[in-house]
């Protein structure tokens, strides 16, 4: 996949997992991923945790934002995890939620927020650590048909904005049809699909 392309995936779970391989959570049974010039199978546990903080940010269908905590505070968390001094993260994680238009949510905890806040505060902590890849599995499928497009013209702004190499398993096609790539997943086998030919 080339730089700064969004590749969305019509997939069934098992391209969810793909992304979990893709981000060094987990090593596939058999071959080979290699990805920013690494190939993953050999990191060591903390060296995989290095490239997901460094190359990779990550948004799921659930927020995983923590409860006890406001949402700059979890927004900054990639960046505590660095060893950012406190003052210099927080300026950061509010400067994203700046971007995703969550500036005045910024001092709410995270069950304060609705659903779309959750999810624009959950990719604000994707991409405060300044990631080239975004993998994103169904990152819209708690939320209503009209926070889900919010969220998704979000995600193309912001990807466009950053040049970010986005790869997204959703079963929207509306969605898809504004993303460089599509491939659906057959019989075990990885299909390009043409973006344009998606129906409503």
């Amino acid at each position: 996949m080339r730089a700064a392309k969004c590749l969305r995936s019509l997939a069934p779970p098992e391209l969810g997992k793909a992304l979990c391989y893709i981000g060094a959570l987990d090593k596939p049974s058999a071959g080979e991923i290699y990805c920013a010039n690494l190939r993953l199978s050999s990191l060591s546990e903390n060296a995989a945790a290095d490239f997901r903080n460094r190359e990779i940010g990550f948004v799921w269908q659930f927020h995983y934002l923590l409860p006890e905590f406001t949402a700059v505070e979890n927004v900054a968390m990639p960046l505590l995890m660095r060893g950012t001094p406190k003052s210099d993260a927080e300026k950061e994680a509010t400067r994203w939620l700046g971007e995703v238009g969550l500036l005045e949510r910024a001092h709410h905890r995270a069950g304060e927020l609705s659903g779309g806040e959750q999810q624009r505060a959950a990719l604000a902590r994707a991409l405060i650590t300044k990631p080239k890849i975004l993998l994103a599995d169904e990152p819209t499928g708690d939320l209503d048909s009209r926070t889900a497009d919010a969220v998704f013209r979000l995600i193309f702004r912001l990807h466009r904005d950053y040049q970010l190499s986005s790869v997204i398993a959703t079963h929207n096609f509306g969605f898809a049809r504004g993303c460089h790539r599509v491939v659906r997943l057959e019989s075990g086998r990885i299909e390009e699909v043409a973006p344009a030919s998606l129906a409503e």
